[in-house]
């Protein structure tokens, strides 16, 4: 049974940081793509980041593009999100995603959700 959890959400001030973790189990994270969704109060859920099963190719909301960094470490089967210059904009409860194969940026794409963490970017 595969399982995400995710940890490392909490509340910070703009402009500052946070780093997200979603340890994997029931899975060999090497074959699956993982990635990063969001969901912020009345809005749909949305496609942040995802990363391909080696972790080379990546691929980013342009919101988040250049302030967000996603990266897999396989013999820890964790996948975490890097997130510096928070915006208010950026609270949501975030999600971790994972599928049996290459990435996407659709919800339908994965096969797999965490519950999330929520993430509260606030002064």
């Amino acid at each position: 049974q595969v399982q995400l959890v995710e940890s490392g959400g909490g509340l910070v001030q703009p402009g500052g940081s946070l780093r997200l973790s979603c340890a994997a189990s029931g899975l060999t994270s090497r074959t699956y793509g993982m990635g990063w969704f969001r969901q912020a109060p009345g809005k749909e859920r949305e496609f942040v980041a995802t990363i391909s099963r080696s972790g080379v190719t990546k691929s980013y909301a342009d919101s988040v593009k250049g302030r967000f960094a996603i990266s897999r470490d396989n013999g820890k089967n964790t996948v975490y999100l890097q997130m510096n210059s928070l915006k208010p904009d950026d609270t949501a409860v975030y999600y971790c995603v994972a599928r049996n194969g290459p990435v996407g940026s659709s919800r339908d794409d994965y096969d797999y959700w965490g519950q999330g963490t929520q993430v509260t970017v606030s002064s």
